[in-house]
C-alpha cells in the first residue's frame, strides 16, 4: 500500500498547476491585485474637505438671461447651478454640500449638508430642481436674506460655511442708509462667500406665475421705484448686478465676494484652502493594485508580442548552451 503524500507536497503540485514553477507566479500575484482592486479596505488618509452651506437667489431678476454658458445666453440662475456642478465633481470625497433658497427676506435651509461622494447623484438630482418654482414671494430683501443665510450654515454646524449666490437686487429698494437687523450676528464668525451674478447693462426682468410659466416683463408702474431721482437705482423694473451692494453685505457680515463670470470662478471660489479642514475621510486607492495588476501582466505577456517574439527562442537555446558549460563568449562568435 502506497502512503499518502505529505501535505507540502499537495501544495507544491497546487502551485505546478497554476504555473509556480514556469514562471507564471505574475499571474496569480495580478489576479490577487485585481481582487484588491475590487474589494478593497475601507482606507482613511487626513485630506482637506470643505463644508458649505449653499444659497441660491430664486428672485424672479435671478431669470434675466444677460451671462454666458458655453457661448449661449443663460439665466443668472442657470450659470449659477451649471457653476455648482462643477464644484460637485471637483470637490474632495468627505465633502459636505447643502441647499438654500433665497426669497422675499429669508434664506431657507432645504437641504443639511451631505457628504458629496456618497450623495453625488442625489445632490445633482435635487440642485437640478432648484428654480422660480419655490419662490414663495415676489419681494427680494436680499440684505436680509445674507443675514438668514449666515444664521443657516451657523445653525447647521460651528465648522460650516456659506455661499450665498444673488444678483444683489433689492425689491422693494432699500431706503438711505437702512441695514439689516445683525444685533445676533458677529461679523466674521461664520466665513464664506458673497458670489454676485449678472449683468452690467439694465435688463427687462421676466415675469413668471407660480409655475414658472412666462408672463411678459415687468413693468416700471408695477414695481415700487427708488426715492432718489436720477439714481442708478431709480428704475427697478430693470436689473442689472448690483456689485457695489453686495460687496458692502459682505464687508458687513465679514465675509469675502467674487463675481461668477464663469463656472470655474465659483470652484475656485469652494475650493479655497483656507475653507478646508483637514479631517480623516475615506480614500479610494483602488487605482494602485489595479496599476500594479496591469503592469504586472504586461510584464508577463511583453515577451509574447513584437520583436520580442523572436529574441525568445535565441535566449532559450544560450540558456541551454550554458547549462551544458559552452563558454559565452564562444556563443557570441558563433552568432
Amino acid at each position: 500500500m502506497t502512503p499518502p503524500a505529505p501535505l507540502s507536497q499537495h501544495w507544491r503540485t497546487a502551485w505546478r498547476r497554476i504555473g509556480g514553477s514556469t514562471g507564471s507566479w505574475p499571474l496569480v500575484l495580478a489576479l490577487l491585485l485585481l481582487a484588491l482592486a475590487v474589494w478593497p479596505p475601507r482606507v482613511q488618509l487626513q485630506r482637506p474637505v470643505f463644508n458649505w452651506q449653499v444659497s441660491f437667489d430664486i428672485t424672479q431678476s435671478m431669470n434675466v438671461e444677460d451671462v454666458e454658458l458655453d457661448h449661449a445666453a443663460v439665466s443668472r440662475l442657470t450659470l449659477a447651478r451649471a457653476a455648482m456642478r462643477d464644484v460637485l465633481g471637483a470637490l474632495p470625497c468627505g465633502s459636505r454640500v447643502g441647499w438654500s433658497v433665497f426669497a422675499d427676506y429669508r434664506s431657507l435651509v432645504i437641504l443639511a449638508p451631505v457628504e458629496v461622494c456618497s450623495h453625488y447623484e442625489e445632490l445633482l438630482a435635487s440642485l437640478e430642481r432648484i428654480d422660480g418654482r419655490m419662490r414663495w414671494a415676489n419681494a427680494s430683501n436680499v440684505s436680509k436674506g445674507v443675514t438668514w443665510a449666515v444664521r443657516g450654515a451657523r445653525s447647521v454646524g460651528p465648522d460650516t460655511h456659506f455661499v450665498f449666490i444673488s444678483d444683489g437686487q433689492e425689491s422693494p429698494p432699500l431706503r438711505i442708509n437702512e441695514t439689516p437687523p445683525m444685533t445676533d450676528i458677529k461679523p466674521g464668525e461664520v466665513q464664506g462667500w458673497l458670489v454676485g451674478v449678472g449683468g452690467d447693462v439694465p435688463m427687462p426682468i421676466p415675469k413668471t406665475g407660480s409655475n414658472g410659466e412666462p408672463a411678459g416683463y415687468w413693468r416700471a408702474d408695477e414695481v415700487v421705484q427708488g426715492s432718489a431721482i436720477g439714481s442708478a437705482l431709480n428704475h427697478e423694473h430693470l436689473s442689472e448686478l448690483r456689485q457695489d451692494h453686495l460687496r458692502a453685505l459682505a464687508e458687513l457680515v465679514g465675509v469675502n465676494y467674487r463675481r461668477l463670470n464663469t463656472p470655474e470662478a465659483l470652484k475656485t471660489a469652494m475650493l479655497d484652502r483656507r475653507f478646508a479642514q483637514h479631517l480623516p475621510a475615506d480614500t479610494d486607492l483602488r487605482w494602485i493594485p489595479a496599476l500594479l495588476a496591469l503592469l504586472l501582466l504586461a510584464w508577463r505577456f511583453a515577451p509574447d508580442f513584437g520583436w520580442l517574439r523572436e529574441r525568445r527562442p535565441a535566449k532559450r537555446e544560450k540558456k541551454k548552451a550554458i547549462d551544458r558549460g559552452v563558454p559565452p563568449r564562444s556563443l557570441t562568435r558563433a552568432a
